[in-house]
Protein backbone atom coordinates (compact mmCIF):
# COMPACT_ATOMS: atom_id res chain seq x y z
CA UNK A 1 0.00 0.00 0.00
CA UNK A 2 1.22 3.49 -0.99
CA UNK A 3 0.32 6.86 -0.82
CA UNK A 4 1.93 9.78 -1.95
CA UNK A 5 1.68 13.88 -2.46
CA UNK A 6 3.58 16.68 -4.33
CA UNK A 7 3.21 20.40 -4.03
CA UNK A 8 5.63 23.50 -6.11
CA UNK A 9 7.85 25.27 -4.17
CA UNK A 10 9.31 29.03 -5.09
CA UNK A 11 12.62 27.96 -3.01
CA UNK A 12 15.96 26.27 -4.05
CA UNK A 13 16.42 22.82 -3.90
CA UNK A 14 19.36 23.65 -1.23
CA UNK A 15 17.13 25.70 1.00
CA UNK A 16 14.08 23.08 1.10
CA UNK A 17 16.90 20.56 2.21
CA UNK A 18 18.40 22.42 4.91
CA UNK A 19 14.89 22.32 5.97
CA UNK A 20 15.14 18.47 6.27
CA UNK A 21 18.55 18.29 7.69
CA UNK A 22 17.42 20.33 10.47
CA UNK A 23 15.22 17.35 12.19
CA UNK A 24 14.56 18.81 15.17
CA UNK A 25 12.93 21.52 13.46
CA UNK A 26 10.42 19.37 11.33
CA UNK A 27 7.48 19.85 13.88
CA UNK A 28 7.30 23.55 12.78
CA UNK A 29 6.09 22.73 9.13
CA UNK A 30 4.53 18.47 9.63
CA UNK A 31 1.99 19.24 11.79
CA UNK A 32 1.53 15.05 12.66
CA UNK A 33 5.26 15.06 14.55
CA UNK A 34 5.59 16.35 18.07
CA UNK A 35 9.31 15.84 18.21
CA UNK A 36 11.76 14.77 16.00
CA UNK A 37 15.56 13.46 16.88
CA UNK A 38 18.65 12.74 14.71
CA UNK A 39 21.83 10.48 16.36
CA UNK A 40 24.63 11.87 14.69
CA UNK A 41 24.82 13.42 10.67
CA UNK A 42 21.98 13.42 8.40
CA UNK A 43 23.54 10.48 6.41
CA UNK A 44 22.44 7.17 4.92
CA UNK A 45 22.59 5.09 7.84
CA UNK A 46 21.90 7.70 10.54
CA UNK A 47 19.27 6.98 13.08
CA UNK A 48 16.74 8.80 15.30
CA UNK A 49 13.24 8.95 16.79
CA UNK A 50 10.12 10.86 15.79
CA UNK A 51 7.48 11.04 18.29
CA UNK A 52 4.39 11.57 16.53
CA UNK A 53 1.17 13.29 17.97
CA UNK A 54 -1.24 10.93 18.42
CA UNK A 55 0.58 7.90 18.76
CA UNK A 56 4.13 6.39 20.02
CA UNK A 57 7.70 7.24 19.38
CA UNK A 58 9.36 5.26 16.42
CA UNK A 59 12.74 4.56 15.73
CA UNK A 60 13.87 5.91 12.11
CA UNK A 61 16.75 4.88 9.96
CA UNK A 62 17.89 6.79 7.11
CA UNK A 63 18.47 4.29 4.39
CA UNK A 64 19.21 6.89 1.61
CA UNK A 65 20.28 10.29 1.32
CA UNK A 66 21.23 12.41 -1.60
CA UNK A 67 22.36 15.65 -0.68
CA UNK A 68 19.53 18.86 -2.28
CA UNK A 69 17.92 15.75 -3.75
CA UNK A 70 16.18 13.05 -1.82
CA UNK A 71 16.43 11.21 1.73
CA UNK A 72 14.66 7.81 2.70
CA UNK A 73 13.59 6.92 5.84
CA UNK A 74 12.38 3.60 7.16
CA UNK A 75 10.14 3.04 10.39
CA UNK A 76 9.39 -0.87 11.75
CA UNK A 77 6.40 -2.03 12.81
CA UNK A 78 5.14 -5.76 13.41
CA UNK A 79 5.88 -7.48 10.54
CA UNK A 80 5.84 -4.36 8.62
CA UNK A 81 8.16 -1.71 7.33
CA UNK A 82 6.96 1.68 6.70
CA UNK A 83 8.95 3.79 4.07
CA UNK A 84 9.36 7.38 3.84
CA UNK A 85 10.28 8.97 0.59
CA UNK A 86 11.08 13.05 0.26
CA UNK A 87 12.40 13.75 -3.03
CA UNK A 88 13.22 16.97 -4.61
CA UNK A 89 13.31 17.81 -8.45
CA UNK A 90 13.22 20.97 -10.65
CA UNK A 91 10.11 21.83 -12.71
CA UNK A 92 9.67 24.79 -14.55
CA UNK A 93 12.11 27.18 -12.10
CA UNK A 94 10.12 25.58 -9.44
CA UNK A 95 11.13 22.66 -7.26
CA UNK A 96 8.61 19.73 -6.80
CA UNK A 97 8.43 18.26 -3.24
CA UNK A 98 7.53 14.86 -3.30
CA UNK A 99 6.76 12.82 -0.35
CA UNK A 100 5.65 8.93 -0.56
CA UNK A 101 4.45 6.62 2.56
CA UNK A 102 5.03 2.93 1.03
CA UNK A 103 3.94 -0.48 3.66
CA UNK A 104 5.61 -3.04 3.22
CA UNK A 105 5.53 -6.93 4.83
CA UNK A 106 3.37 -9.22 6.05
CA UNK A 107 0.71 -6.80 8.18
CA UNK A 108 1.10 -3.71 5.38
CA UNK A 109 -2.64 -4.10 4.47
CA UNK A 110 -3.82 -3.93 7.84
CA UNK A 111 -1.11 -1.14 8.90
CA UNK A 112 -1.70 0.40 5.55
CA UNK A 113 -5.68 1.12 6.55
CA UNK A 114 -5.11 1.38 10.02
CA UNK A 115 -2.35 4.45 10.05
CA UNK A 116 -2.44 4.76 6.48
CA UNK A 117 -5.46 6.61 6.15
CA UNK A 118 -4.49 9.36 8.43
CA UNK A 119 -1.17 9.67 6.57
CA UNK A 120 -2.82 10.11 3.49
CA UNK A 121 -4.83 13.34 5.18
CA UNK A 122 -1.90 14.65 6.67
CA UNK A 123 0.77 14.40 3.11
CA UNK A 124 -0.99 17.52 1.73
CA UNK A 125 -0.87 19.33 5.10
CA UNK A 126 2.60 18.86 5.46
CA UNK A 127 3.95 19.66 2.68
CA UNK A 128 1.79 23.04 2.25
CA UNK A 129 3.95 23.47 5.69
CA UNK A 130 6.86 22.67 3.97
CA UNK A 131 6.66 25.37 1.57
CA UNK A 132 5.44 28.16 3.57
CA UNK A 133 8.51 27.76 5.48
CA UNK A 134 10.73 27.31 2.69
CA UNK A 135 9.39 30.04 0.97
CA UNK A 136 9.70 32.85 3.91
Amino acid sequence: MQFSEKILINASQEKIFKIYENVSGWPSWDPDCKKAELNGSFESGATGVIYPHGGPKSKLKFTSVTPNKEFKVECKLPLCVMKFDHELSSINGQVQALHRVTFVGLLAPIFGRLIGSGLKKSLPVALKGLKKISEN
